[in-house]
């Protein structure tokens, strides 16, 4: 599209032609991304802050008094927006996940270690009276992290063998750790 045209668009949109000032969004859209993503370096505000230019472009339309320094004006409102947004936003921060963790974890307190501690000894407790396969079948699942495959390999069973001494083996211990429970 040519200078000439592009005044004309302006000084219809100015007029008040909404489809006039389609097309100058569709012919500047590409260089208002740009501009705003060079300063953003983020895609998705970038893409929000291109369409809050348009949109600030066209409520002060009639106040450009120059329709040929269109472009320029609407790259000046490009730059400014995505200067004012990357002000605005708060910085990122890279952390340790174990930082935020700790930040937003609850706190243990000598009671819950020391329960804890009890409920720990009460499984292994009942995982010692449970006969010998169930004990090995459960501790290669849930402690040794055994996947199924894994498993099925050590103790020479097909798969859906291993489920069912899972499922077999975990009631076998529920029932085992009820009766630890006082009544």
């Amino acid at each position: 599209m040519n200078e000439l045209q592009i005044l004309n668009l302006v000084r219809r949109a100015q007029a008040g032609s909404r489809e006039a000032f389609g097309e100058l969004v569709l012919q500047f859209e590409t260089t208002v991304f740009a501009i705003v993503l060079r300063r953003l370096r983020n895609r998705a505000e970038a893409l929000e802050t291109t369409q809050d230019v348009f949109i600030q472009a066209l409520r002060k339309l009639p106040q450009l008094r120059e329709p040929e320094r269109f472009a320029g004006w609407l790259q000046q409102i490009a730059r400014r927006m995505s200067i004012n947004r990357a002000v605005r936003r708060p910085p990122e921060s890279v952390q340790d996940p174990d930082t935020l963790h700790a930040v937003s974890g609850e706190r243990q307190t000598p009671l819950d270690n020391l329960l804890t501690t009890e409920r720990a000894s009460e499984v292994r407790a009942g995982l010692n009276r449970l006969r010998d396969l169930d004990r090995r079948t459960l501790v290669a699942f849930y402690i040794e992290g055994q996947s199924l495959k894994e498993m099925s390999d050590e103790f020479e069973s097909p798969i859906g063998t291993i489920k069912r001494r899972l499922h077999t083996a975990r009631n076998r211990l529920k029932e085992e750790l009820a009766r630890l429970q006082p009544a």
